[in-house]
């Protein structure tokens, strides 16, 4: 049994309760069949994943979860984006381009593809304008040519192939986990090793949709650390900066697993807004400690990228400096070493 709801990012909400007959039956399935001819259950799926489906204990993103009888799911549908992204002159920083792919160099605040409340001006629409009508329909109408993402405040390297076999190449090697992926992040505090391995299943947090968070049954995620630089005494360091290298690419994987280690992100305004002990600002400059609590976004860069090109099979292997605000806040963090 469905009904229709306001929703308030212009979309609307289906809401489907189960009946007796349901009872043990596989979440996406009800869900499905509330809806009836509307959403397919590879959609249903689809929108668990972006956490779009609630129920009585909150976000779920389990499909195969079983239902109770009277249970009320509410699914969210978000306004529809236009089916062809529309080629937009947006500057990019091309650091590798080829007939079969391109790298880019991300600037933070540019959204990788379209979707609600970003329908353009995204990085998609850039490369459809820079690649003409080489893009259009790779991989899908929505996203031309992305194989991966990064967040939209996180800076740095970003490859996007620019046609089918390459990009069916390219995604059965992140699949693979055969992407060399390493990101520069300034975190708060500074673990107690030097290095080490952070395994966490990662999932969309029952309570806050649009955060993730280490939980069972999330995926499976691993991240290398290794810090790089300690700033502040150097027994209780207010911050420090550390190389993160990816074996999973979960959702915000590198912002979850170094807070759930107790060092979050300086400047991460979903996971990273800890406040610092007094012991560690002491005999801290006042600007440095200014820098770390104003600095206005997630202090993440995808500094290397290197991967085997498809047409080629030759190794190649692409760096991307700090971006200007992050070399600001590591010369105020700098600061307080003397």
């Amino acid at each position: 049994m469905a009904s229709d709801l306001p929703h308030p990012s212009s979309g609307r909400t289906i809401a489907v309760t189960a009946t007796d007959a349901e009872t043990g039956e596989r979440l996406d399935r009800v869900l499905v069949r509330g809806a009836g001819a509307e959403l397919s259950r590879a959609r249903i799926q689809a929108l668990m994943a972006e956490g779009a489906v609630t129920g009585p204990e909150g976000v779920i993103g389990d499909a195969a979860r079983r239902v109770k009888a009277g249970e009320m799911f509410h699914v969210a549908i978000p306004a529809p984006v236009a089916a062809v992204p529309q080629a937009q002159d947006i500057p990019l920083d091309i650091v590798f381009e080829d007939a079969h792919l391109i790298v880019v160099n991300k600037p933070a605040g540019l959204v990788v593809h379209p979707a609600a409340g970003n329908p353009d001006g995204t990085l998609v629409n850039a490369l459809l304008h820079h690649c003409g009508g080489s893009l259009a329909g790779i991989g899908g109408e929505i996203r031309p040519g992305i194989v991966h993402r990064i967040d939209k405040d996180t800076s740095g390297l970003l490859v996007a192939a620019k046609d089918e076999k390459t990009l069916g190449s390219l995604g059965k090697m992140f699949a693979a986990h055969a992407i060399e992926r390493m990101y520069v992040a300034f975190i708060r505090g500074a673990p107690f090793k030097r290095e080490g391995r952070i395994e966490g299943d990662i999932g969309r947090s029952h309570f806050e949709r649009t955060k993730m968070v280490v939980r069972a049954g999330g995926k499976p995620a691993v991240t290398h650390y290794e810090v790089q630089a300690k700033y502040g005494s150097p027994l209780n360091p207010i911050a420090s900066m550390v190389h993160c290298r990816l074996e999973t690419g979960r959702t915000h994987q590198i912002r979850v697993h170094m807070t759930h280690i107790g060092h979050p992100l300086i400047g991460d305004p979903s996971y990273g807004r800890a406040r610092t002990a007094p012991a560690a600002k002491k005999g801290v400059p006042q600007a440095t400690l200014d820098a770390i609590d104003t600095f206005p976004r997630q202090a993440l860069h995808a500094a290397v990228l290197g991967f085997q090109h498809p047409a080629t099979h030759k190794t190649i292997r692409f760096e991307a400096p700090l971006p200007d605000d992050m070399q600001a806040l590591q010369r105020a963090l700098q600061a307080a070493n003397g």
